[in-house]
C-alpha cells in the first residue's frame, strides 16, 4: 500500500511585493532563523533592481524562470552498474534548486554587501548570464548526454 501523498503547504505572500515565491526565496536565504536580517536582504536587493530601472518583481520572476532546471540526471541502479538517468524536474524542486543556485552564486562573490551581490545575480540570472545559468547548464548538459539510459526511467 502506497503512503499518503504529503499536504502541500501554503505560503503567506510577502509583505511588500505580495509575492510567494518572494517569500520562499527570503525562507531561503535566511540563516541561523534571521528572518528580519533575510528579508532585508532581498529587499535591499531589489531597490538595487529598481535603480537599473527594472521592474524588480519581474525581474525577480524572470532570474527564477530561467534558472530553473527541465532535466537532471538521477542515479540508477540496474543489474550491478550505476547510470545517470536523465529524468523530468518537479516543479517545488525546480524552484527548490533556481534558489539554491542564484544565493550559492551570490555567496561565492566576495567583499561586498549580500544585498549587492544577490542584486548582481538576479540581474545577470535575468538576462541568462551568471553562475547559476551556468549550473543550470552544466546539468542540461549532463542529461543530454546520458539520454542513452532515458529507458532506465520508470
Amino acid at each position: 500500500m502506497r503512503r499518503p501523498l504529503k499536504k502541500k503547504r501554503t505560503w503567506r505572500p510577502d509583505l511588500k511585493y505580495g509575492s510567494e515565491t518572494l517569500t520562499r526565496f527570503i525562507n531561503a536565504v535566511m540563516q541561523d532563523g534571521k528572518k528580519d536580517t533575510a528579508r532585508k536582504v532581498v529587499y535591499d536587493a531589489l531597490e538595487k533592481v529598481k535603480k537599473d530601472g527594472d521592474d524588480p518583481l519581474e525581474v525577480f520572476d524572470t532570474a527564477i524562470r530561467n534558472v530553473s532546471p527541465l532535466m537532471e540526471v538521477r542515479s540508477r541502479r540496474v543489474g550491478g552498474a550505476n547510470y545517470q538517468v536523465p529524468r523530468e524536474v518537479p516543479q517545488a524542486r525546480r524552484l527548490a534548486l533556481a534558489f539554491r543556485w542564484i544565493i550559492n552564486g551570490a555567496r561565492n562573490k566576495k567583499g561586498r554587501p549580500m544585498a549587492e551581490k544577490l542584486a548582481e545575480e538576479l540581474l545577470l540570472a535575468a538576462k541568462n548570464e551568471g553562475d547559476a545559468i551556468k549550473k543550470k547548464d552544466d546539468m542540461h548538459r549532463m542529461a543530454d548526454s546520458n539520454k542513452a539510459f532515458a529507458h532506465f526511467a520508470w
